[in-house]
């Protein structure tokens, strides 16, 4: 891939912290396409998976439209609509919560975990392959990101 002023033709930033965000926003793009490769034959998106992934994490839990919502990476993305989209794929189970009926209950169900089993693998693959970096510069990078978000 190589640098950024490579990668979208251009050789002049404002200033380093137009080059840091538009270096930031092509690299989320690049990994997403990577990340898409491996999903897309299983018909599921990114915010799909990751969805499936917030509640594998609940141990059997469920969890609220909101609890995934808040979890969420893409936080601009639709939890309820993606949720519904998993539940026609028999992927998650919705339920009213019987003491609130505008709460709603949301489990994976075992295609989900099954499903989550069979791409992980291929995902963990991808990371290592497009992330070219050693162990110790990853330890950095993740430590900048975080310090970035304050």
């Amino acid at each position: 891939m190589g640098k950024i002023e490579e990668a979208i033709k251009q050789t002049q930033f404002k200033d380093v912290y137009n080059k840091a965000v538009v270096n930031l926003l092509y690299t989320h793009s690049y990994l997403v396409g990577f990340q898409t490769a491996v999903l897309k034959p299983q018909d599921l998106s990114p915010e799909q998976y990751n969805v499936l992934r917030i509640l594998r994490g609940q141990q059997g839990k469920p969890a609220t439209i909101a609890a995934i919502q808040e979890r969420m990476l893409n936080t601009m993305s639709n939890a309820s609509r993606l949720v519904d989209k998993l539940k026609a794929k028999e992927l998650v189970k919705r339920d009213e919560c019987p003491e609130n009926r505008r709460k709603v209950d949301v489990l994976i169900t075992e295609k989900g975990l099954r499903l989550l089993e069979l791409l992980e693998p291929q995902i963990a693959t991808i990371n290592k392959k497009v992330i070219h970096l050693e162990e110790s510069e990853l330890d950095l990078l993740n430590g900048l990101l975080d310090k970035l978000r304050g």
